[in-house]
Formats: structure tokens, sequence, C-alpha cells
């Protein structure tokens, strides 16, 4: 059974730095597209970043225009473990964040077929 485990959020002042993880089980996720969404009170559900197997031991990231040069994505398959380093945090960036596994680089929620139990993380002074 395919699980995914999100940990790492909190509060934080604007300008701080959170590192979120996701912990899979169940099967390994080397060449899947890792998925990042994320759902502020009352919008609905959307694509941050995804790092996806690209061939060769290379995986590419895909980001939202809104994270681009803020937040990173990585992973580490020994851990069969992704995460999402997020810098320069601002209070419009609060949000439920969740992990997924989804079908390709750009998804839409309809993509992702697993998806972790999400984790809070509140930008505020």
């Amino acid at each position: 059974q395919v699980q995914l485990v999100e940990s790492g959020g909190g509060l934080v002042q604007p300008g701080g730095s959170l590192r979120l993880s996701c912990q899979g089980s169940g099967r390994a996720f080397t060449t899947d597209a890792m998925g990042w969404f994320r759902q502020a009170r009352g919008k609905e559900r959307e694509f941050v970043a995804t790092t996806t197997w690209s061939g060769g031991g290379i995986y590419r990231t895909v980001y939202a225009d809104s994270v681009k040069g803020r937040f990173t994505t990585f992973r580490d398959n020994g851990r069969n473990a992704v995460y999402l380093q997020m810098n320069n945090l601002r209070p419009e960036d609060t949000a439920v964040y969740y992990c997924a596994v989804c079908r390709n680089d750009q998804p839409q929620k309809t993509d992702c077929d697993y998806w972790g139990q999400g984790t809070q993380v509140t930008v505020s002074s």
C-alpha cells in the first residue's frame, strides 16, 4: 500500500525558511514524478513543484511562477523521500502543503494518484 507522509510545516515569519519532507512507503518512487501542491483556505489546490526522472540519473524540476527562485524540490531515493526547501517565505505562501505521486511534470490535481495528508505552513509576523 502506497503511503506518503509530509512533515516539516509550522509557523514562520516573512522572509524565513522551512523544509518540508515527504516520506514514501509501499514501493519505490525513483522514476515517478513527485509533486508538491498547496491549498490555501477557501482556494483551490494548486501546483507548486515537481521533480521528475529524465533518465541517466537526472531529474528535472518544474516550479510554479509564484515560487520560482524561492522554492527548491529535490529527492533522496535512498530514503524514498522528497523535499521542498522554501526560502524567503511570504504570507501568501500560507497553505496546507501536499506531496503526491503524479503522472507528468506539470500536473493538474487529477494527474496525481497518491497523496499525503498535508502539512500546514503559516507565514505570519
